[in-house]
This record gives structure tokens, C-alpha cells and sequence, in this order.
């Protein structure tokens, strides 16, 4: 199913609430710094989740207190344009 504005089966989502995002990054700092700098301005938890067998890439979630769709947009825009992240879920 897509999700978009045309789509009648869309999620009603009630604001304001707490979104969750799943930040995937090489590092655990990197991670971090990117998660700090979406989220500047919002009350917001970063905790740990996750790291690869080999090492190689981590995770960590950050949770957002959001008032409308356009903050939650907004965080996550910031965050998938960041050079440091490499998948933001």
C-alpha cells in the first residue's frame, strides 16, 4: 500500500505525539550528532539499538515529540539529507 495524500486508507495520526526514528549510520557519534542536530528545538531521546554482525554500521533511535506532520517531516527531511546518515526509517 502506498502511503500518500491520495490514498483514502491512509493512518489518521493524532498530534500532538511522540514519532520514532530509527537513525542508520557508520558510527555510533556520527549517529548521534545528526540525530542532535534534526532534533535541535524539540524535546527529544536518542537511545541505542542497534550494531551490525561486522561492525560495520549502527543504529540508535530517536524519539520525537512532534505538534503537526509538517515537524515530523521536517525532522526527517533533516535527517535523510544529512552526509552522515545512511538510512533513516
Amino acid at each position: 500500500m502506498i502511503l500518500d495524500n491520495t490514498n483514502k486508507n491512509r493512518p489518521e495520526i493524532k498530534y500532538p505525539c511522540e514519532w520514532n526514528y530509527k537513525i542508520i549510520s557508520k558510527s555510533p557519534d556520527e549517529a548521534v550528532e545528526a540525530a542532535e542536530s534534526a532534533a535541535n528545538g524539540f524535546k527529544y531521546e536518542i537511545t541505542a539499538s542497534n550494531i551490525s554482525k561486522k561492525g560495520k554500521y549502527v543504529s540508535i533511535n530517536l524519539s520525537v515529540e512532534v505538534e503537526s506532520e509538517a515537524e515530523r517531516n521536517l525532522i526527517f527531511g533533516k535527517l535523510e539529507s544529512d552526509e552522515k546518515v545512511l538510512m533513516v526509517l
